[in-house]
Order: structure tokens, then sequence, then C-alpha cells
């Protein structure tokens, strides 16, 4: 029998400070680690269940430094179940090795990127010999993975890593939309984003910007397993509203998945529909 569209309930992830927004695009957005790690406790007591990390320094400047990755994830874990995801991203001025300290930190789960953009004015490089080897050492730390596609290119990579075995089964992709140089947001760059998805997948979608609440209503409808908001991907509640915290974001998000008739996966749910122990 086939199994509904919607039967699974919605893994929420929050991302709640990113490299690329400042105060001056939104003032709550936390910048030290005690801000970001009580910004994620109180994200995941509003619904969410993984956090997306970067981290700064206290003045807001993109940091790869371990010791904050290390910090933060420590305060996390202290005053919550949230399963804790660091960026490989980083900024765009960082070398491969400051974009991957986070690792030393032991997370749950890494992001990493299969391919290259540009990225507004500038190019995003992650040579595939750097992203396969970010693979590596996650995977010999025992670390999972979530592969952040920003356009099909990027999906069709992934989907080649599990192929060939780079990546072990399940695939975990992150869909992300409207970042200026990658995909739009829109239903038709949706749809051509799930097309090359292998059967099994679990995808979730980001959506950076003015249409992020769009994406997000559009993604839960196409049956998404899980789904991404916080004050790295957008700035405002609504038109005209400026996002008081991550957790107001993350009740956006939980009440827009319950109006359209689904559930928000507790944590214990979240690590089965990740498949993680």
């Amino acid at each position: 029998m086939t199994r509904a569209w919607d039967a699974d309930p919605v893994v929420l992830t929050v991302a709640v400070t990113g490299a690329d927004v400042f105060r001056e695009n939104n003032p709550n957005i936390p910048y030290t680690t005690q801000e970001i790690a009580e910004s994620s406790i109180e994200a995941g007591e509003a619904g969410a269940t993984v956090v997306h990390l970067h981290v700064r320094e206290d003045d807001g400047t993109p940091s790869g430094r371990p010791e904050l990755f290390q910090d933060v994830i420590s305060r996390i874990r202290a005053g919550s179940e949230l399963l804790t995801m660091v960026s490989t991203g980083g900024s765009n001025d960082m070398t491969i090795e400051e974009r991957t300290t986070g690792l030393e930190a032991s997370p749950d789960i890494s992001g990493v990127e299969s391919g290259s953009m540009n990225f507004g004015d500038e190019t995003f490089i992650t040579a595939p010999p750097a992203g396969r080897g970010i693979v590596k050492r996650a995977l010999d730390a025992g670390i999972a993975l979530e592969v952040e596609c920003f356009d099909v290119g990027h999906v069709v990579s992934a989907a080649k890593w599990l192929e060939d075995g780079v990546l072990p089964a399940p695939l975990r992709i992150n869909l992300v939309f409207g970042v200026p140089g990658g995909i739009d947001a829109s239903p038709e760059a949706l749809d051509a984003m799930l097309r090359p998805l292998p059967s099994g997948t679990f995808w979730t979608v980001t959506c950076i910007g003015r249409h992020h609440r769009r994406m997000i209503a559009l993604a839960l409808l196409k049956g998404a397993p899980g789904i991404r908001t916080g004050l790295e991907d957008v700035a405002y509640l609504e038109r005209g509203v400026l996002a008081s915290s991550n957790a107001a974001l993350v009740e956006m998000a939980v009440e827009m998945t319950r109006s359209l008739g689904r559930d928000v996966a507790d944590q214990a749910t979240t690590r089965e529909l990740l498949s993680l122990g």
C-alpha cells in the first residue's frame, strides 16, 4: 500500500545566526556563544528539534574558531535535547580548513556542499575533492551528514555521491532557495530540485528572504519531510514585522505546519526519521 504523502511528522530545523546576516538586518540576531545557545534552546522549546549552527566573534564577525563551536554545542546540550548540526560553509573568505572546525565539536550532523556557486557578487568554492574530504572526515568521526544544495546540479552531484558510495544511505539533503546566484524561490524551482532526488531521500526546504513563508508552505503541501526557519534565513516574521527571536520564527512554522494538516516531529521521532541512533 502506498504511504500517504503527509503520513510522517515534519522535522523542524532552526538556523539561528548564519554568517551573512547582521544586526543591521535584524537587531535580534545572536552573536556570542551564550546568545546562540540560549536562542537555540528557546527555539527548541518552541518546536524545533535540529539546530543548524555557525559561530561568531562577540562583535558578530563570522568565525571558524573550534573552541566557539565546542562552547556553543556544550551549552546547547546542557540545556536541551536538540540535535546539533554544524555548517561547513562558514563564510566566503574562509579556507576549507577554517570551514570545517565545527567537526571538532562532535556535532550530531554536519552540513556539506556538493558544489560551487556564484554567491551574490562573489564566488563560493567547494571543489568536489574538498566536499568528499569533508564527508570522509565526518563519517570517520561518526557524524551524520546533510548535503546543502543551492541549485539542481548540486542535487545531481549529491545523488551521484550516494550512487558511488561516497555517502551512505539514507541521503539527507537541504534544498536552499532564494540565494542570489542559486536557484530562485518558486514552485517550478522546487519541482526541479525534487526531480533528481533518489527514492528514500530525507529532504528539507530552506528559503532565504521574502518568499520564506510561501516556500515553506509549498514544501509542506508537497510532503516535505523537513522544513527550516530561523534568523539566518529571514529577518521578518511577516511583511514589515521584524522577527523578535528564532523562537518566534519557529512558532510561525509550527502554526503553519499544523494549519496545513501536518504534525511537527518531537525529538525522538526526529532521530527516527533522520535515521540517527
